[in-house]
C-alpha cells in the first residue's frame, strides 16, 4: 500500500512558481521516513485536476490514502466535489517547505512561494466546513517527531483499507449462551467493510483428511525453527499441523484473513487448534475463540498496521488484587510474537471441549506498555474501546498453568481500571497490542465514524459515565 501526496496551488503566480512548489513538494515527499511509501503525483491548480485525482485515488486499490498541503493559496472552493467525493483516509499535512523566515532573502516573490501558513488556513476551512473525518498534523517535514505523527495517521488508514476488504471465517457458531461475542454482522460490514460468513466444521474436517503427510513435514520443520518441542509429543502436534493446513487452505481460497472456532463446535475434530490458531496468527490472521468475529477481525486489523509488531487475541482470566495484577490468558490461543523467550510446544489435557489433550504453545508474555482493544456491538452502533495497560513479567511460575500467558496493571489505577472497563461494556476477549498508540486508535475510529472510548491514566470514572451518556446521544441508542 501506498500514500498519495497532493500539493495545492493556483494559476496565479505563474509557470516559473509552479515549477518551484512541484520540486520543493517532490523534495519534501523524498525527504520523509515512514513505515509506508508516498508517491507525489501532482500540484493541483483548477477544480477538474483535484476531482480527477480524489477519482483515481478512490479508485486505486493500492491508495490507502492522500495527504494534501497547500505550497501557495490555493482557493477552497475550487477543493469542494473532489474533497465531497473522497472515500479514502486524508491527511491535511500543516507543513512549509523551509523551516524558518530568512531575513534578507524575504521578498513578495518569496512570500508568494512559501504561504502554506495562508493557504493551508483555507484549506483548513473548507475541511472544516464541510464537516470530513481528517487527520491534521502541524509542523516542518523534516522534524522526526512530525513524522511520527504521519506514521501513526498511516498506520491508521492502512487499517481502513484492510478493514474494508476484510474476510472472517467462522467454524461453527459462537459459544452458546454467550452475549458479548453475538453481533450485527450487516452493520460490521456496512460500517467497518467486514464479510463475515459461517462455514461447516464438516468441510473443515474434510480438508484435513486430505492435508498429506509431505505438506505436515513441511510444516513441522516450520514449528521446530521457531519452537522447542519434545520428539514424544510429535504424532499430537502433527494433528495440530493438519489442523493448521486445512483452516490456511479455506481462508486461503475465500480470501480471509480472519477466523474463529468454538470448543463446542469441533464436529470430527480430535483436538481443539491451539498449536494451529496460534501459529496461523504469528503468520498475521486474525482470531477469535469462542465465535469472537469481532476480535478476531480487530486482531487482524492491528497486524496490518504493525506486520512486524506484537500483537494478540488475548482474554482477562484472573485477579491478583494484592499484587493488582491481571492474569491474561486463554485456554490455548494466544499468538507468540508477543513472547518474552523462545516457546515450547507442550501436550497437555484440556477440560474443556471432551477432546484429545491439544498441543500448544506455553510462553510468557513480554513486559512493556500496551493496549487492550475491545470493539463490542452496543446496540445500534459499533463502540471501539482502548485501554492504557502496563505488562509485567509474571512474578509467579504457575508450573499447573501450561498455557502461554501474561500479566498487566490497567490504567488509570487497578481497581478503578477494572470498573471502568465494566462501565465502558468491555468484553473478556481483547486485542492485546504493545505497538497501537493513542494516536492511531484515534485516527482508525474517526476514519470509520465509530465510537471510541479511551481509558488511561487521566480517565475518571464519573466523567466515563458522562461519556457514555454522551455517547448515546451522539450516536443514537
Amino acid at each position: 500500500m501506498k500514500f498519495w501526496f497532493v500539493t495545492g496551488s493556483q494559476f496565479l503566480y505563474g509557470e516559473e512558481t509552479l515549477r518551484q512548489v512541484e520540486e520543493d513538494s517532490k523534495k519534501i515527499v523524498a525527504g520523509l521516513k515512514l513505515p509506508f511509501p508516498v508517491e507525489y503525483k501532482l500540484t493541483v491548480k483548477k477544480e477538474s485536476e483535484i476531482t480527477s485525482i480524489i477519482k483515481e485515488a478512490n479508485y486505486d486499490d493500492e491508495c490507502a490514502g492522500i495527504i494534501t498541503f497547500c505550497h501557495t493559496f490555493s482557493p477552497s472552493k475550487m477543493w469542494i466535489n473532489g474533497l465531497r467525493s473522497l472515500q479514502k483516509p486524508w491527511l491535511h499535512f500543516h507543513t512549509q517547505f523551509n523551516d524558518n523566515i530568512p531575513n534578507e532573502a524575504i521578498d513578495m516573490d518569496y512570500m508568494n512561494l512559501h504561504q502554506s501558513a495562508h493557504g493551508d488556513r483555507e484549506h483548513g476551512f473548507i475541511g472544516a466546513r464541510l464537516r470530513m473525518p481528517r487527520a491534521v498534523v502541524a509542523g516542518h517535514w523534516s522534524d522526526p517527531a512530525v513524522q511520527e505523527k504521519i506514521a501513526d495517521w498511516m498506520r491508521a488508514a492502512v487499517g481502513v483499507q484492510f478493514s474494508k476488504n476484510l474476510r472472517i471465517v467462522r467454524f461453527g457458531d459462537n459459544m452458546r449462551e454467550v452475549a458479548v461475542t453475538e453481533g450485527d454482522k450487516i452493520e460490521a460490514q456496512i460500517i467497518l467493510g467486514w464479510q463475515v460468513n459461517t462455514f461447516a466444521v464438516g468441510d473443515l474436517v474434510r480438508l484435513m483428511n486430505e492435508v498429506t503427510d509431505s505438506e505436515i513435514d513441511a510444516l513441522m520443520k516450520e514449528y521446530a525453527e521457531l519452537y522447542d518441542f519434545d520428539k514424544a509429543d510429535e504424532e499430537c502436534i502433527r494433528y495440530q499441523a493438519r489442523e493448521e493446513i486445512a483452516i490456511e487452505k479455506i481462508l486461503v481460497r475465500e480470501g480471509a484473513k480472519a477466523f474463529s472456532n468454538t470448543f463446542q463446535d469441533l464436529h470430527g475434530m480430535r483436538q481443539l487448534p491451539g498449536l494451529a490458531a496460534q501459529h496461523l496468527m504469528h503468520k498475521g490472521y486474525g482470531f477469535g475463540a469462542e465465535g469472537d468475529w469481532k476480535t478476531a477481525g480487530m486482531t487482524a486489523i492491528v497486524k496490518a498496521m504493525y506486520p512486524d509488531g506484537y500483537t494478540s487475541f488475548m482474554e482477562d482470566y484472573n485477579y491478583d488484587y494484592k499484587h493488582e495484577l491481571i492474569l491474561g490468558s486463554h485456554m490455548l490461543e494466544v499468538c507468540p510474537s508477543i513472547a518474552a523467550d523462545r516457546p515450547r510446544i507442550e501436550v497437555h489435557p484440556l477440560g474443556i471441549g471432551d477432546r484429545e489433550a491439544p498441543a500448544r504453545l506455553v510462553f510468557e508474555g513480554r513486559a512493556g506498555s500496551a493496549k487492550a482493544l475491545s470493539l463490542i456491538d452496543i446496540g445500534g452502533r459499533l463502540r471501539l474501546i482502548a485501554q492504557d495497560v502496563e505488562c509485567e513479567k509474571p512474578f509467579q511460575s504457575m508450573p499447573n498453568l501450561p498455557v502461554a500467558r501474561t500479566m498487566w496493571k490497567p490504567a488509570p489505577s487497578f481497581l478503578e481500571g477494572l470498573e471502568c472497563w465494566i462501565i465502558a461494556g468491555g468484553a473478556h476477549h481483547t486485542v492485546l497490542s504493545y505497538d497501537i498508540t493513542d494516536e492511531t486508535v484515534r485516527d482508525f475510529a474517526r476514519i470509520m465514524g465509530i465510537e471510541l472510548v479511551v481509558i488511561n491514566k487521566d480517565t475518571k470514572k464519573y466523567q466515563l459515565e458522562r461519556d457514555m451518556m454522551l455517547g448515546d446521544v451522539i450516536y443514537g441508542r
